[in-house]
């Protein structure tokens, strides 16, 4: 008798609500939409963030082949419970958030990818997923973990998200923090904004394609500038490559 292995693999989502979209207004004046994406979105989105594996600075490297895979898990139903939101401005892609329940109580944060850079829109991002977890689906608490000393500094800090350190994060097993209810009530005032309805035509826009982002993170001219996202305060290992390059010195 044949045995369907689809059924098996696949793993079965719980009924989540939708996340509804809503608007921010940038520093630039700009109006950013946030909303979220299905599966049949996500072949459009992926070419965007492979190049951003090959970008050193901040982690990009390491976040971006995260998402990469996460996108495509939950495109595969590889992955149970998780949501994409993304945030664009005249359609343009300026951020993806994604993250999935781990029960009805607790949420697991994954990422958070800006693709312009400036004007708090990976900030504005997060602050969407924290949003959708807490006030959509009724969490209680989101676990966090941060990959660069900037999203440490945005989360943890911003938050003052309390130490997990007994709950181990999905993202490598590393120590969680936590936003809870309460934190999140705190920040709403200041770190949580937007605006609901999205007005139509904005809106439309947003739905009617997803264009490439148009100033996108890329790999610096000078590989000293990388190192930023190495611990490696001289530089001496990009000074090395740097010089092989040149034929300065051989590999």
């Amino acid at each position: 008798m044949p045995v369907d292995l689809e059924k098996i693999l696949r793993p079965i989502d719980r009924p989540m609500a939708p996340y509804p979209p809503k608007h921010v207004t940038l520093a630039s004046g700009d109006d950013m939409v946030v909303r979220q994406v299905g599966r049949d979105d996500i072949p459009k989105i992926l070419p965007h963030v492979a190049p951003l594996m090959y970008v050193e600075r901040d982690f990009y490297d390491c976040v971006a082949a995260r998402v990469y895979a996460e996108l495509l898990a939950y495109y595969r139903h590889r992955v149970q419970d998780e949501y994409v939101l993304i945030a664009q401005v005249d359609g343009e892609l300026c951020a993806i958030v994604n993250g999935r329940m781990v029960d009805e109580k607790v949420g697991m944060s994954l990422h958070t990818l800006a693709l312009r850079r400036g004007l708090r829109i990976g900030a504005h991002a997060f602050a969407a997923k924290m949003e959708y977890h807490m006030d959509i689906l009724g969490q209680e608490e989101v676990l966090v973990v941060a990959e660069s000393p900037i999203g440490f500094r945005r989360w943890m800090i911003e938050y003052d998200l309390e130490k997990r350190f007994d709950i181990p994060h999905e993202l490598g097993g590393v120590p969680s923090y936590a936003l809870t209810r309460e934190l999140f009530e705190r920040a709403r005032g200041t770190l949580v904004i937007g605006r609901r309805p999205v007005p139509e035509a904005l809106l439309s826009k947003a739905m009617e394609e997803i264009l490439p982002p148009s100033d996108p993170p890329r790999p610096p001219d000078d590989l000293l500038a990388a190192t930023r996202s190495q611990y490696d305060p001289t530089g001496t290992a990009l000074m090395l490559q740097r010089w092989v390059e040149e034929g300065k010195v051989k590999a």
